[in-house]
């Protein structure tokens, strides 16, 4: 609930802060972004507090910040990578074994990728994989594998067709908008949902390290789906258009 809901408000201080010259907007939106941050690094979930820092960070380059800022605020980002790689060690541990298999125990990506060998182009069939017995984790951050092997690759093509879809309708609405406030919003609310797609299948295909992240409305838990579905819903209720006049709401 914390990730739409900090794209909202992030969204609204910096729309207020380019309208109202005077408005702290952009140092507000740095405070509560690095709340967020520091409250998911203490849990400790590094992933999805580089996920808060990229929607944050993205809605910071299109509200138009010099560019000199913009590069600093790349470099903290940096930063911040390089010390949770040296400082964390499930984090380092986790890019090791994405960047050299053999440092380490690659039980789950091989797991998976052989699901999707298994899978083939049609798949072995609903509910007759195997994979999801042995994999950890199988019902969220590796599910993409599971639907490899159960309905094969056509099966993954169309859901990542879903996924870009989605994405691609979202930032063409978005980028019509001529409120800044509903376009910064959707911005985020677009980039949370693609980076987690994104991220996700590319972990179950070996393309990226392991960060637990969840596949936006497959993935099972509900605290997930709850967060994707309000964050979808804001979306819609930004960007929706009444009839009589072809305004957004």
């Amino acid at each position: 609930f914390v990730k739409p809901a900090l794209a909202v408000v992030a969204a609204w201080l910096f729309a207020e802060a380019k309208s109202n010259p005077g408005f702290p907007g952009y140092w507000v939106s740095a405070a509560l972004a690095a709340i967020v941050v520091g409250l998911l690094v203490w849990q400790p979930d590094f992933g999805m507090a580089a996920t808060v820092v990229t929607i944050w960070g993205g809605q910071l380059f299109l509200a138009g910040l010099p560019l000199i800022f913009v590069a600093g605020m790349v470099g903290l980002g940096v930063a911040g990578f390089a010390a949770g790689y040296t400082l964390m060690p499930h984090v380092r541990d986790r890019i090791d074994r994405f960047l050299d298999p053999a440092a380490g125990d690659s039980y789950q990506v091989d797991t998976a990728l052989r699901a999707f060998e298994s899978g083939g182009l049609l798949g072995r069939g609903p509910g007759e994989g195997v994979v999801k017995d042995v994999l950890p984790d199988a019902h969220s951050d590796f599910i993409f594998a599971v639907a490899g092997e159960e309905f094969g690759l056509l099966a993954c093509l169309l859901l990542m067709t879903f996924f870009a879809f989605v994405a691609l309708r979202g930032f063409m609405r978005m980028a019509h908008e001529r409120d800044l406030f509903v376009m910064l919003a959707v911005a985020g609310l677009l980039i949370q949902f693609t980076v987690q797609a994104i991220v996700n299948m590319g972990v179950s295909l070996h393309l990226l390290p392991s960060t637990g992240m969840t596949l936006p409305f497959v993935s099972y838990g509900g605290s997930s789906l709850m967060g994707m579905a309000i964050g979808m819903g804001m979306m819609l209720a930004l960007t929706r258009r009444r009839p009589e006049n072809g305004r957004t709401a």
